[in-house]
C-alpha cells in the first residue's frame, strides 16, 4: 500500500481547512464553501484514480 498517498490526502486537507478558516474570518463565506468543493474534487479524482488502477490490476490478474 502507497503510504505518500495518505500523506497527500492528508496535506490538503490540512491545506484547505487553514484556506477555510482564514476565508471564513475574513468574511467570504462563499469562497471558504468552493475551496473545500474544490479540495474535495481534487482528492476524489485521486482516489478514483487508484480504484481504477486497482480494477485494471483484478482484470489483468483474472484475464477478463
Amino acid at each position: 500500500m502507497e503510504i505518500d498517498l495518505i500523506f497527500k490526502i492528508a496535506a490538503i486537507g490540512i491545506l484547505i481547512s487553514i484556506l477555510n478558516q482564514v476565508l471564513v474570518r475574513s468574511g467570504r463565506e462563499e469562497q471558504a464553501t468552493m475551496t473545500t468543493l474544490a479540495g474535495l474534487v481534487v482528492v476524489l479524482m485521486m482516489v478514483a484514480q487508484k480504484i481504477a488502477d486497482l480494477f485494471a490490476l483484478v482484470k489483468d490478474l483474472f484475464q477478463f
